[in-house]
């Protein structure tokens, strides 16, 4: 007795996207908001268009849906991977000899601890890999888009600042050190703050580039002393 082929079982998911996906596109198509041109032009008649979307009615259509990010914090730190790290983290090199670098990686195929494997190659071979992942020059890693996209982002930030009432954000240091006719007067305190508490550091000593401070911090630390 032979046995059928279990045929491919349609989740519900699919089924609702695909129905509501197609019912929306007849939808649209009814309102006028879809245009055709060329070969397509005849997709204008309603009955032509709904035998375009027939045979996809039958189809078996597969949805990915993945959980979505818990927050901005955790997209930041999901797209931090990517663009501020290099090809290959330090805590993953074990070793390196006359044979080569040893190195952990991952073989998605495998399930388990299984996946958690290691190599070993040629010290020509290993950076050959490592410099696949340099950026050729002139590509960028990061790119902006929006607001930030053109050359013109300052005056669109500017504009979006005053649309929604803003207030412009505070005058750099440099700048405000620089502008003409600017009368003296107290120097304002442009300490950072710190990134844990937020409090402002505490310059305890100042010397010119190349030297080196005199002694450690003393318990009069928060003195502004220059070198000479």
């Amino acid at each position: 007795m032979k046995r059928r082929p279990e045929q491919p079982v349609e989740r519900p998911t699919s089924r609702l996207f695909r129905r509501l996906f197609l019912s929306r596109l007849a939808d649209a198509h009814a309102a006028g908001r879809l245009a055709f041109f060329g070969e397509l032009e005849g997709l204008c008649r309603r009955e032509a268009f709904a035998a375009h979307l027939a045979p996809l009615r039958r189809k078996n259509w597969f949805v990915y849906a993945k959980a979505p990010f818990a927050g901005p914090e955790a997209v930041l730190a999901y797209l931090a991977r990517y663009t501020h790290r290099v090809a290959i983290s330090n805590s993953r090199l074990l070793g390196l000899d006359e044979r080569g670098v040893t190195f952990r990686y991952k073989d998605y195929r495998r399930n388990g601890q299984a996946r958690y494997r290691t190599m070993t190659l040629a010290t020509d071979e290993f950076i050959r890999r490592f410099l696949l992942h340099v950026l050729p020059k002139g590509f960028h890693r990061i790119r902006h888009y929006g607001l930030l996209a053109s050359a013109t982002c300052k005056a669109n930030i500017a504009r979006a600042r005053e649309l929604i009432a803003t207030p412009p954000p505070s005058i750099e240091p440099s700048t405000e050190q620089d502008a003409p006719g600017m009368t003296a007067g107290p120097r304002a305190d442009y300490r950072p703050p710190c990134p844990c508490c937020g409090g402002r550091m505490i310059i305890v000593e100042t010397f010119e580039r190349g030297g080196a401070p005199r002694a450690p911090p003393s318990s009069q630390a928060g003195v502004r002393t220059a070198m000479p």
